[in-house]
């Protein structure tokens, strides 16, 4: 008789939202679903919570009328996601999501330090499946802006999706958000 592998339960984002309702998760636990998965969050340092700050900021003043700057609130990404990005730009106000979050951003960013690797490779590919122009990864080892564009197949791994273009910014250089060209993001800016 052979070896089994062990099954691994995934959760659709209707179940996942029936146990917070039912208490499962610790009141302020932090958990998000991706890809069926409830994954919890590591804690916050103390860099990690002034970038979020920051590029709320930075976000809010570059996008200005008609967005709202959602910050580690959900996106409800298909069936089996909701992930809730350190911040997210997406169309409308606030009163816009009261009955539901939204299912779209035009843009999300991830602060990384010690979940740089998760951010990179199946965050990226989770927004890139769900046509999300463009993702931000403020890579705080590193002291960089890391800006992806262009989701789709990846060309060399056409069953998997990803950004096409990555650009790597540093502290001096500035970066024009896709849905508000005009806008002038300093890389300084989002970094503590």
């Amino acid at each position: 008789m052979g070896a089994t592998s062990p099954q691994v339960r995934h959760w659709t984002r209707e179940e996942y939202l029936r146990m917070a309702e039912a208490g499962i998760f610790a009141p302020g636990e932090r958990v998000e679903l991706i890809e069926g998965e409830v994954i919890a969050m590591t804690p916050q340092k103390s860099p990690h919570a002034a970038a979020i700050w920051l590029a709320q900021e930075a976000l809010r003043l570059a996008f200005g009328t008609g967005f709202h700057v959602r910050s580690q609130l959900p996106l409800t990404l298909g069936p089996d996601s909701e992930p809730e990005p350190d911040a997210a730009v997406v169309r409308g106000t606030a009163r816009d999501y009261v009955d539901g979050h939204p299912t779209i951003a035009v843009l999300v960013v991830e602060i990384a330090d010690t979940t740089l690797e998760f951010d990179r490779g199946r965050k990226a590919g989770l927004y890139a499946r769900a046509d999300i122009p463009e993702y931000w990864i403020v890579n705080l080892p590193e002291r960089i802006l890391e800006v992806h564009r262009d989701p789709g197949p990846l060309p060399d791994r056409p069953a998997e999706h990803g950004y096409r273009s990555i650009r790597r910014l540093g502290p001096p250089d500035t970066v024009a958000p896709l849905s508000s060209p005009a806008a002038h993001v300093r890389v300084a800016d989002l970094l503590p």
